[in-house]
């Protein structure tokens, strides 16, 4: 057999059972690209359902570079072309196999396969993080996927440089076994249960699996108020399809349906279905009009009933709900009856519980995400969803519908690329308490080696944090720069932490960093010197705590803690410092507080992955780290009056709390006696904050600051100090978000909750004015 026939039994065989195989062809570039354009003359495949993926425009059909690989999500083709000479991006390799539809081929060009693990591209160039160089790279990355494509069925590797046929990659499937009995259709399916009907039957009708119909059933719960409804799946299930289904039947009855995704792109099958829907039933009706588009790229659809489905980017769409539709921006502005989000996971916690301010919503969530959405939904959301008023609706979806179940492509590229990658079961670690945990490092040849051991580590770090991605897992095995630790107990991973070494710059690179060079790898000395202008911040050495997790079954026993101290001990006497940097919430904040870090920057805007403000922290492990941090939480205390005002005005106060708790700094109070008796006045007697609200800030600062705060200012004084004092928000906004009946009553517990700061720090002249009050 040669090559073209070995495509073409490829291809025959993927049409046959509706799944798609892979075609390898390693070896030199240009003879594989000669090779290649053979196999693509025999396929007959059509230009528009070709892509090649690659650095260079060498085929007749649509080209996109591997960063530009998005533009991929939410399309299928039947063929695409993958050159991974230069270069091999994990999250682009994940891109690219899910586009690829049923009865498709995935080709691959690449070296020799036992050469390919020396290559180093573009990806191997951003792990080579300073003061580690390229050749400290390695490729143990891509020793997998080669390893995982000799391994798995259905992909065929050729050497292109002797035409050999290494493995036909041919599966020979059994014939579909006779069935006794047709099984039921997804509208038969619907009919089958309990619950009344309330969609039209042709909405069950335009289902392709039983999993989609339950799917389009759960959204009919949205017609009563105060519903939620989640339909998780991987990719290629449907999900965004029956979300559209029930979108355009919705509209079809004359509700107003707002569509939300990160991006309009990801929202386009959930139009192409609402609109096929809507059209489909409306021909039905014969005086009514054809669906319209009012917008040139369709995604804002009117049914004759007057109702509408349209879509808002998630920003737009929050404030939209907030203000009940009264919002500034007039292309933004409406009062939507339902909320659908698409593609929740990859949106910040923080956005989508903007969300749960309507009382019908649903969300639509990839729980394996080839662009890394991770598990930021399933872990951080849920529990807030919980906590809301809504009666929530789950359905799980797991029938693929682009391509058949047990597609070799999927179980491939789920393995080489940790997709499938999760924690241990919750029964192996029921038990586990710091005192029966063992500690050990996670080498990348011991991750290797043992695949359990692999899926268990990266599984929890995927689930601390909604942003790993396959990029990811090649860092950790190849990054110079990056090492793990855990916590297992009898062989199962119970807590993990990725660690970062930062810092011990050479002085041409900090003082590149200083000038406002972009040197990779080094978060938190390119924060302290490039934004806080500190040029000598990159001359410690530091470790980085990227993530840790623990797993949710064995949380709140302190394991996390005593992973971070075995840290400590284990590296203590090799770096200066210890750091970490996320997005701020109070919960977290305490845990880092408690084990020893201290706030030292809190960033200007939101973080865009988390929607939450970066809270940089140190935790000095040498005299050196301790002159660092001394120096950056006293000037961070000094700015922090005038910061939190004006960049941090919006944060939730109890977030302000949590960071200033964590300061390991005493601001010094230098009121003049006059101040003091401003101060005192409000407090005691009929002065008023808003004349000078400077001294009041420096009390307040004072008062908060790490863990000296008086003892019986209450946390609802806390609140209102942070708000009111610091945040300079205005009365009115105050009492609405603290619910004080009154911006009066508001005014009047603030001076109550400046009593106990005065009792601790006033001086003579402040304790005259209480005298003279009481």
């Amino acid at each position: 057999m040669d090559l073209v026939s070995l495509a073409l039994a490829l291809r025959r065989e993927a049409a046959a059972t509706n799944e798609r195989r892979a075609l390898v062809i390693a070896g030199e570039r240009e003879r594989g690209y000669d090779l290649l354009e053979s196999v693509l003359d025999a396929l007959s495949v059509g230009i528009t359902e070709t892509t090649l993926v690659g650095p260079d425009d060498r085929l007749r059909c649509e080209q996109v570079e591997q960063t530009g690989a998005d533009e991929l999500l939410g399309t299928t083709r039947e063929l695409l072309v993958l050159d991974a000479h230069a270069d091999l991006q994990p999250n682009a390799l994940g891109m690219v196999v899910g586009a690829v539809d049923g009865g498709g081929l995935l080709v691959l060009l690449t070296p020799p396969l036992e050469e390919w693990p020396d290559r180093r591209g573009r990806f191997s160039e951003s792990m080579a993080v300073p003061p580690a160089s390229l050749a400290d790279v390695t490729g143990r990355f891509v020793g997998r996927v080669a390893e995982t494509l000799r391994a798995h069925r259905g992909i065929a590797i050729v050497d292109a440089d002797s035409e050999t046929i290494v493995d036909d990659g041919l599966v020979e499937p059994a014939p579909l076994q006779l069935r006794t009995s047709e099984p039921a259709t997804p509208l038969e399916r619907r009919a089958s249960t309990e619950s009344p009907m309330r969609f039209p039957t042709a909405a069950y009708e335009a289902c392709l699996t039983g999993d989609q119909a339950d799917a389009v059933a759960a959204m009919e719960s949205l017609f009563e108020p105060d519903r939620a409804v989640v339909l998780e799946a991987n990719r290629g299930r449907g999900k965004s399809s029956a979300a559209g289904i029930a979108a355009g039947c919705f509209a079809l009855e004359g509700s107003d349906v707002l569509v939300t995704a990160p991006a309009a792109r990801n929202a386009t099958e959930l139009f192409a279905r609402t609109r096929e829907i809507i059209d489909s039933l409306e021909r039905e009706q014969p005086d009514s009009e054809p669906a319209v588009d009012a917008t040139r790229d369709g995604l804002d659809v009117r049914t004759s009933a007057g109702g509408r489905v349209r879509f808002r980017d998630p920003d737009a769409a929050v404030r939209t709900i907030r203000t009940g539709g009264e919002c500034s921006d007039r292309a933004a502005a409406l009062d939507p009856d339902i909320v659908i989000v698409d593609e929740a996971a990859a949106l910040p916690v923080s956005t989508l519980e903007g969300f749960l301010e309507t009382d019908r919503v649903a969300f639509a969530t990839t729980i394996h995400g080839y662009e890394g959405a991770g598990r930021g939904f399933s872990v951080r959301f849920r529990d807030r969803l919980e906590e809301a008023s809504h009666e929530v609706v789950n359905r799980s979806m797991t029938d693929p519908i682009r391509y058949a179940a047990g597609d070799p492509l999927e179980v491939w590229s789920f393995r080489a690329l940790g997709l499938d990658a999760r924690p241990p079961v919750a029964p192996l670690v029921d038990d586990a308490t710091p005192d029966r945990a063992r500690y050990r490092a996670l080498e990348p040849s011991a991750l290797l080696a043992d695949e359990s051991l692999l899926r268990e580590a990266f599984g929890l770090l995927v689930q601390a944090h909604y942003r790993t991605e396959p990029n990811d897992l090649a860092r950790l095995l190849d990054a110079p720069n990056l090492t793990a630790r855990a916590l297992t107990v009898e062989g199962h991973v119970v807590s993990v932490a990725l660690l970062a070494s930062e810092g011990g710059l050479a002085r041409e690179t900090r003082a590149e960093m200083y000038e406002g060079g972009r040197v990779r790898g080094n978060l938190l000395p390119d924060v302290l010197a490039s934004q806080l202008r500190d040029e000598d911040a990159g001359e410690p050495s530091g470790l980085r705590v990227v993530r840790i997790a623990t797993h949710h079954a064995a949380r709140s026993r302190g394991l996390g803690s005593a992973l971070l101290e075995r840290i400590r001990e284990e590296f203590g006497e090799e770096v200066d410092w210890l750091g970490t940097a996320f997005g701020a919430t109070p919960g977290l904040l305490e845990f880092w507080g408690d084990n020893g870090f201290g706030a030292v920057h809190v960033s200007t805007t939101k973080n865009a992955a988390s929607g939450e403000h970066s809270t940089f922290m140190l935790a000095p492990t040498s005299e050196r780290g301790r002159e660092l941090a001394d120096r950056h939480a006293a000037r961070f205390i000094r700015r922090l009056p005038a910061f939190v005002s004006d960049s941090l005005a919006d944060v939730d106060p109890d977030v302000i709390r949590a960071v200033l708790r964590t300061v390991d700094a005493s601001p010094s109070l230098a009121l003049s006696d006059h101040e003091w008796r401003v101060v005192a006045g409000a407090a005691y007697g009929p002065g008023r904050f808003d004349v000078d609200p400077g001294p009041f800030r420096e009390v307040v600062c004072r008062g908060l600051v790490g863990d000296s705060t008086p003892t019986d200012l209450a946390a609802a004084d806390e609140r209102l100090l942070v708000a009111r004092v610091l945040q300079g928000r205005a009365w009115e906004s105050v009492a609405e978000l603290l619910e004080y009946h009154s911006a009066g009553q508001c005014r009047r517990a603030l001076g109550d909750a400046l009593v106990p700061l005065v009792e601790a720090y006033g001086t003579d002249p402040a304790l005259e004015v209480r005298d003279r009050f009481s």
